[in-house]
């Protein structure tokens, strides 16, 4: 299995080449990619040396242009295609079928992978999307039990790419735009959730509280450690009782099921995170570089190392991590 890692900095790329990633995924510092936070994300001299850096130690690099173009912007998202395929890249990212359209017809030797946010979850759907775009590769959503992506590799026609560690989201993938109710901007139109612009950080006599737009998110006491605030994630009070009524600060944490993943056909692990830091990305390559080596050594007597564990544990969000939609016993 190749391991896919995040990039949002040059940092992070060079880190994750050195820590064993197979392949790392970056973004344009604009809309047409779903990670366009202030600060983060690769100019055009950054992309050139990240992409011979990675190159040099045989790993590949991607562009992630996974967000859906808007009616007055087409040209963003049709210049980064043209970027992509100027620059080298090894494949392109894509969910929207305008640009896979545009892409495969203009750039027909350009690998295409179909983003997770393309929502594709049967086989059906992917088939479409090989018949009409060629695509090579899919990620699938964080929705899908193990039983149903066997299920999904054993009919498509095309390489699977599967998350195995990071930020979940209860959202359908591709679909979210909760945070534009509350700052005008979401992940998917405009490649970002939660703007820093609109966050808010505020000390009151009752805790520290965290707001988006004027919707207060959270509010964390001595010892608590605040949260990134979005909607989400945040604490709100319903039936009278105050609690993370929609999702709970938790990552996805699949190393107990490397084998069964392996087994199933999984082509590649793809760990979720550009927007954090590059230690962080250091960090998680190095372990499931361990682990899947591990794995691949050995996989009837694979068990994850408790360093490995703890080692995630202390990057994931609420330091408390899951198995997610891939644990349902009742299937």
């Amino acid at each position: 299995m190749e391991l896919v890692c995040p990039a949002g900095n040059l940092a992070s790329l060079k880190g994750a080449v050195k820590a064993g990633a197979n392949a790392v995924y970056l973004g344009f510092r604009d809309a047409t990619n779903a990670r366009n936070f202030e600060g983060l994300n690769f100019s055009e001299t950054d992309i050139r040396t990240g992409i011979a850096h990675a190159h040099q130690q045989g790993c590949r690099v991607f562009l992630a242009l996974n967000t859906y173009p808007q009616p007055a912007n087409w040209a963003l998202w049709q210049r980064a295609v043209d970027q992509a395929a100027e620059l080298g890249f090894d494949a392109l990212i894509a969910a929207d079928i305008g640009v896979l359209d545009y892409a495969a017809n203009q750039y027909p030797e350009l690998p295409l992978h179909l983003s997770v946010q393309g929502s594709a979850t049967s086989y059906e759907a992917l088939r479409f999307y090989q018949r009409a775009f060629g695509i090579r590769r899919a990620v699938l959503p964080r929705v899908l039990s193990a039983a149903q992506v066997k299920h999904v590799i054993a009919n498509s026609p095309v390489e699977i790419e599967v998350f195995g560690f990071g930020s979940l989201c209860v959202m359908v993938e591709g679909r979210c735009i909760l945070s534009s109710y509350a700052a005008g901007k979401s992940p998917n139109t405009h490649g970002c959730c939660s703007p820093a612009a609109s966050v808010q950080w505020l000390e009151t006599p009752r805790g520290l509280e965290t707001r988006l737009g004027e919707v207060l998110v959270n509010r964390v006491g001595p010892g608590e450690h605040p949260a990134y605030p979005t909607l989400c994630k945040g604490r709100y009070e319903v039936g009278g009782n105050t609690y993370y009524a929609i999702e709970e600060p938790s990552s996805l944490n699949t190393l107990d099921l490397l084998p069964e993943l392996a087994a199933a056909g999984v082509s590649a692990i793809k760990i979720e995170g550009r927007q954090r830091s590059p230690a962080y990305v250091r960090q998680v390559t190095a372990v499931w570089r361990a682990a899947i080596d591990a794995c691949k050594r050995d996989p009837e007597n694979y068990r994850p190392r408790a360093d490995w564990q703890q080692a995630l544990g202390r990057v994931s969000e609420g330091q408390q991590t899951t198995l997610g939609a891939y644990a349902r016993p009742w299937q």
